[in-house]
């Protein structure tokens, strides 16, 4: 099983599954080798896609033009990129470890 978090130069790289139409926004534990995040957007016009990167951002404490979406526009299944981020944000970290304790 590959990590959901890896390094590509000077960026990370977050492999996320979405669940929209939550009744929260939240990171929800691990899908496989994907970051489960509830979102409490709908799947409609892009507003899911929206809404994930501007809470991974908040949450990560990045401006929201440091975080893309480079893959899944239409899909459960997206691959984030955090721009010149040096080191994990904290945030991640805490979601990733509380996911790999479950």
């Amino acid at each position: 099983m590959s990590e959901p978090l890896r390094r590509d130069g000077t960026d990370w790289v977050l492999d996320v599954r979405v669940q929209a139409r939550a009744s929260r926004t939240e990171f929800a534990g691990l899908f496989g080798d994907r970051l489960k995040v509830r979102l409490n957007a709908p799947p409609v016009d892009g507003r899911a896609n929206l809404a994930l990167l501007a809470f991974i951002a908040d949450a990560c404490g990045l401006p929201r033009s440091r975080v893309s979406l480079d893959a899944g526009q239409t899909g459960r299944d997206k691959r984030v990129r955090l721009h010149g981020v040096q080191q994990v944000p904290a945030a991640l970290q805490s979601a990733l470890s509380a996911a790999r304790a479950d």
